[in-house]
């Protein structure tokens, strides 16, 4: 990565990873060393009422350090890429000149992506052809629905798994209103995103915790699902399920582990699998967005578990600080 100059400080730090990588611990452990505030990139974390099963960032993590884009939603509501750009935009801005350095954390690539390349403008939504997507779904399945999307869209169908009912049926709705692919949306476009230049440049250094042994991360994922377990999600999904306005097909609902606890619920499969499918699904979103960061040109590799590699990234990141106060 190019040494930062004068002309050109870095805006922000962008550290993505997949879930349960270790990108929390690394804002953190800068927050204890430079003036940072944390903006989430994460489509999970935008919803209220959901702390347990997103790892939502206790009281006296967000006292370590301001936390921006997390509670803004209720789970009823939508929110989208290009929400999340909008508001993304206005907070580097607004923390920059207060004179502290933006943190985009998170692990949601869709939003990385459109924040850094930018996304045209898709259709909205058409109640009509999602309702007729749904009855044919329920007559055939999420599978037919894919190979169909593997048919019109196979850059699309090739990042969704066969059962994510929730992303097949957009992909779909775009190809049928648009006449276009979905993937054909999801173009560069330099004069969308914040840093106006490739993110391999030092605007926006951008961060990429990616486990050499995949075991590690397998483990963590155990772990702190186990934890999620223990500190009560499924009462915490219980809770949702009697507010009466929500339902399994919502996108708020559809997250890993809301997902498949809402299933058990409803007695799809017993709550004694619920842990397995969970970490199971949970392994498959890591692997996703593995595949998404290791094709991402100009992300600087953090071995997150190798030994001293959180630290060694805090000492990059604090030298980047230094050479933006310095104006070197």
């Amino acid at each position: 990565m190019a040494t930062p100059s004068r002309a050109e400080p870095p805006r922000a730090i962008c550290i993505a990873g997949p879930t349960a990588g270790g990108k929390s611990a690394l804002a953190l452990a800068l927050a204890e060393r430079l003036p940072v505030e944390i903006v989430s990139v994460d489509s999970a974390l935008v919803y209220r009422g959901m702390d347990i099963g997103t790892a939502k960032p206790t009281p006296a993590e967000r006292a370590a350090a301001p936390h921006h884009l997390i509670d803004i939603r209720e789970p009823t509501q939508a929110y989208s890429a290009a929400e999340f750009v909008r508001d993304a935009r206005r907070l580097v801005a607004a923390i920059g000149a207060r004179g502290r350095l933006p943190l985009l954390v998170g692990g949601t690539m869709l939003y990385f992506k459109a924040l850094l390349h930018g996304l045209d403008e898709m259709p909205p939504a058409d109640p009509a052809v999602r309702a007729e997507l749904d009855a044919w779904a329920r007559a055939e399945g999420w599978a037919a629905l894919h190979a169909e999307l593997a048919r019109v869209d196979p850059a699309t169908a090739a990042r969704l798994a066969p059962a994510d009912g929730q992303r097949i049926q957009r992909a779909l709705e775009v190809w049928r209103v648009s006449g276009r692919p979905l993937s054909g949306f999801h173009t560069a476009s330099a004069s969308k995103t914040i840093a106006v230049q490739d993110v391999s440049t030092p605007a926006m250094p951008f961060f990429s915790l990616e486990p050499t042994d995949r075991a590690w991360l397998h483990a963590r994922i155990a772990e702190r699902f186990d934890a999620m377990l223990a500190a009560g999600l499924v009462d915490e999904v219980r809770r949702l399920r009697a507010r009466g306005d929500l339902s399994a097909e919502l996108p708020a609902m559809r997250c890993v582990g809301y997902r498949q606890t809402w299933a058990a619920l409803d007695g799809d499969f017993a709550l004694a699998e619920l842990r397995e499918r969970c970490i199971a699904a949970t392994r498959q979103l890591a692997k996703r967005q593995l595949t998404w960061l290791r094709g991402m040109a100009g992300r600087e590799l953090v071995p997150v578990d190798a030994p001293g590699a959180l630290e060694r990234a805090v000492e990059r990141i604090t030298g980047l600080w230094a050479v933006r106060e310095c104006g070197l």
